[in-house]
């Protein structure tokens, strides 16, 4: 399978690697990867549990958008982030 490649300025190639999953139990709501995104990918939603907390967490806006360079895992202290990349469309 050929996935989506690119190269740097340098002529180094880099193939992308794509968000598929955002683990939102691991999720703290601390919103550094909203604030990387530069994409939109991500939005501050507040946590579905039972009890009176009113914690937040990120979830995934609009997966489609993202442009693999993975900044939101690089930055996320909880490893929330799974990335995989992508096949070239035939």
């Amino acid at each position: 399978m050929t996935h989506i490649t690119g190269l740097t300025r340098g002529g180094t190639p880099w193939i992308p690697a794509f968000i598929t999953e955002l683990k939102e139990e691991n999720c703290i709501g601390c919103g550094r990867c909203y604030k990387v995104c530069t994409r939109n990918c991500f939005e501050l939603v507040e946590r579905e549990i039972d009890d009176d907390d009113a914690s937040m967490v990120m979830r995934l806006l609009d997966a489609m958008d993202c442009i693999g360079c993975q900044a939101c895992a690089k930055v996320c202290p909880k490893n929330c982030h799974t990335h995989a990349p992508a096949a070239l469309a035939s």
